[in-house]
């Protein structure tokens, strides 16, 4: 196997942005170098949107604890990397070892996002994985994709083997540990592949005229807590907090909801089993701001209890817990008092449209007395702004726009508040009701979402509107059959990269693309026959095509149907002998273990206490030389509070440990004596602290030494700043010294050439 070293880039790794998205080396990295199965997952998108992906870490944590499999990460680059690595002939690798991609017996993609299509093949093509499956040999890797749009594997299955169909725990790790044995007693690549494809969960274009069958997890409700923490980021990610999943699937049966019906039935674990995840991502992460997520966390069963039990346990710690998908009909008072007890994050109604006869076909209920309601009396509790999420496309209506704004403006009139307003284009997705339906045209998405930022944002809202035109991307890989997979390979040859990011989207590429192949995307966007057949129907996701005709025929007349219950009479097909909803109440209790406060005996320091500081140095050498001032904060903030330590806080809105770090490192300068103070609630003596804070520090950062101050009460304390006298640049046999205030200047006379300086602080005679 080849391995790659990022180090062997050296200072060129500084002319790309955010290198330490390249680096690995991260605390509780699992991957296992010698492990006889050798996979890597990866995320068709940058490192900051892939760590915070929940599929991407279930896979990682579960297969790096099976024995003889090792599971890497691998995530895309952007295109400054894509570029180099392309310059030094260097193919992409796993961040863990550096495993090249091209090496490993299977390389699997978690695809959640269908724009994520064109970046599977950059990946491939930057590891010298041939794109098509017909021209790979046996030392290629088997390439395999799971996540939400494996649930129409058309247009992608040109280029990947395998597709896994549903959720990994229902049978994709004892797989996992049946293609292990395989490989120990000498099964090649065909081997393991067949082994593969033989699944009833695993669809292929070999197989394509058989019909697979959605994996669903029936113990979802009832395993031992086991929560997906490691590896924890060395810069700040899109979602930087822990994710406790509470309960999938969905009750409520949103109609244009992909997920609400891919993911049935509904299950919920049991709150013992929830504040056991919860302390492993505290106590084992680091982390202060937990997500209860879930699809509609408000029809969690005693989700307010939950919430008090948590905050009881947790908020000495500053630890913070937000649901992030609420129903305006799931908010309460008392809910909003509990999930804002340490920190408010912002308040979000998913409207979808305001035309109560079209909620009623959407199978949704947001009144705007509802909404206006929650909003006064959050305002009345220090919360200060909401955000709102439109679709256009729900109606042929020409009001469909214009009740938008008549919504939001009423909404702001009785509440005194200006929105966050984010309108979006409704596309029919594979799997649900509104599958058959036809996706509104471009120019008509437009005029509709021009009418409402320019009638909303002169009033003082803030207003985020979907590109159109990429709805229409997103519709076509959706609903698209086979033929989408060309629009897709001849996007890629023709440039396109990272096809999410506005900033980066090649719209006149795809332009010339759909203009190319009219035909094909006018039928992919248009209307279906209900009877016809679909690109997917050989996917089985456990919902009848009657119950979803169904439900199709109800919404043409806005009848809605109730939410799901164990016994309801609306039966869809899920839901048997083996998969039923569960709610916590009946789930029974695993074996979560006892509670688990993060600091048994932490107490508030009161108000006439002396000040309690530790004062220490650290180095900062290999990877971590391209680590951020921001990253080491937000690294040594997380390790204090993974190695048990009772630190202080700051007041107000989102309270902070009080840290303090001396002066910031350049990028590629590395550091042998830095200094950095950390204030305590108690005493703590300095070994203490050394042995316990280096523990938890991921590679190339390490505290050297540690002195205890005490401030009397009342007395100042001295800045980090203010202790340094001046700094020792060594390059090589020379060594300069320079002052804080001139080293500004010593850096900018230097330029590029800081790569490979040692940068030592000296102190003045006391601290």
């Amino acid at each position: 196997m080849r391995y790659i070293d990022p180090l062997a880039f050296g200072g060129k790794l500084l002319e790309v942005e955010k290198p330490s998205r390249y680096l690995g080396g991260e605390y509780g990295r699992l991957a296992k170098p010698d492990a006889a199965l050798q996979t890597v997952v990866a995320f068709p998108d940058l490192y900051e949107i892939g760590m915070s992906n929940q599929a991407l870490r279930i896979l990682y944590n579960a297969l790096n604890a099976l024995p003889d499999v090792s599971c890497d990460r691998a995530f895309a680059p952007a295109m400054d990397f894509e570029a180099l690595l392309r310059a030094e002939k260097t193919p992409l690798y796993g961040l863990d070892t550096g495993v090249a991609l091209g090496d490993v017996d299977i390389l699997m993609f978690t695809l959640g996002y269908e724009l994520g299509a064109t970046e599977i093949l950059t990946m491939l093509d930057l590891s010298g994985i041939p794109l098509h499956c017909e021209d790979r040999a046996q030392t290629d890797p088997i390439i395999l994709i799971g996540g939400p749009c494996a649930s129409n594997p058309l247009p992608l299955a040109q280029f990947v083997d395998a597709f896994w169909l549903g959720e990994a725990e229902d049978g994709f790790f004892a797989l996992a540990g049946e293609l292990r044995d395989a490989k120990i007693k000498g099964g090649k690549r065909d081997d393991l592949l067949e082994r593969l494809v033989s699944h009833p969960s695993v669809w292929s274009w070999k197989r394509r005229n058989e019909k697979k069958t959605r994996a669903i997890d029936k113990d979802f409700a009832l395993r031992p807590a086991s929560a997906a923490v490691f590896p924890i980021p060395n810069m700040k990610v899109v979602q930087h907090h822990g994710a406790v999943e509470i309960m999938r699937g969905c009750p409520n049966g949103c109609r244009f909801c992909h997920a609400g019906f891919w993911y049935r039935p509904m299950r919920q674990k049991t709150p013992d089993v929830i504040a056991r995840e919860v302390a492993d991502f505290v106590r084992k992460g680091g982390y202060r701001e937990i997500s209860l997520s879930s699809l509609s966390s408000g029809d969690y069963q005693g989700v307010e209890a939950l919430i008090d039990r948590l905050n009881a346990e947790y908020a000495a710690a500053r630890v913070s817990f937000q649901l992030p998908s609420l129903k305006v009909s799931t908010f309460s008072l008392p809910l909003l008092d509990k999930i804002s007890a340490v920190r408010k994050s912002g308040l979000t109604f998913a409207v979808e449209t305001p035309d109560a006869r079209r909620q009623s076909a959407l199978n949704k209920d947001v009144t705007l007395d509802q909404t206006t309601d929650v909003i006064l009396e959050a305002r009345k509790r220090g919360w200060r702004g909401a955000k709102f999420y439109f679709m256009v496309g729900l109606s042929e209506s020409e009001d469909e726009a214009e009740n938008i704004v008549a919504f939001v403006k009423e909404t702001a009139r009785r509440t005194r508040t200006h929105f966050n307003v984010n309108v979006g284009v409704f596309i029919p997705k594979p799997h649900t009701p509104f599958q058959w339906l036809r996706q509104i045209d471009e120019e008509t998405a437009r005029k509709r979402l021009n009418h409402i930022r320019d009638s909303l944002k002169p009033l003082g809202h803030r207003i985020g509107v979907q590109d159109p035109f990429v709805s229409m991307i997103e519709g076509v890989i959706s609903r698209g059959d086979e033929r989408a997979g060309t629009l897709i390979e001849s996007a890629f040859r023709r440039g396109c990269r990272l096809d999410a990011w506005n900033e980066h989207i090649k719209r006149d590429v795809w332009r010339e693309l759909f203009a190319e192949n009219r035909t094909f995307v006018n039928e992919t966007l248009a209307e279906k026959d209900a009877d016809a057949p679909l690109p997917w129907r050989n996917i089985i996701s456990g919902v009848s095509d009657s119950f979803l005709k169904k439900e199709r025929d109800k919404a043409a007349v806005s009848e809605k149907t109730l939410p799901c219950e164990e016994y309801c009479p609306h039966l869809c097909g899920v839901c048997g002998k083996e998969n039923r909803v569960v709610k916590n109440s009946v789930a029974g209790n695993a074996d979560a273990g006892d509670s688990l406060p993060v600091f048994e005996t932490l107490k508030k320091t009161p108000a006439n206490s002396p000040a309690y500081r530790v004062i220490f140095t650290f180095s900062k050498k290999g990877r971590a030389v391209f680590y951020s001032h921001l990253d080491v904060i937000e690294i040594f903030s997380m390790a204090l509070i993974r190695a048990g330590l009772p630190v202080k806080f700051s007041e107000g809105f989102n309270p902070l440990p009080r840290l303090e770090i001396a002066a910031p490192l350049s990028l590629g300068v590395e550091a042998e004596g830095e200094l950095a103070a950390i204030e305590t609630e108690v005493f703590v003596e300095s070994g203490v602290f050394l042995s316990a804070f280096n523990a938890q520090l991921p590679q190339g950062l390490y505290a050297a030494g540690a002195e205890n101050v005490v401030v009397p009460f009342g007395a100042k304390k001295r800045s980090m700043a203010s202790m340094v006298r001046g700094f020792s640049y060594k390059n090589g046999d020379t060594v300069d010294f320079v002052e804080p205030a001139d080293e500004k200047a010593y850096r900018k006379a230097r330029g590029d050439s800081l790569f490979g300086l040692v940068r030592t602080a000296t102190l003045t005679d006391s601290i």
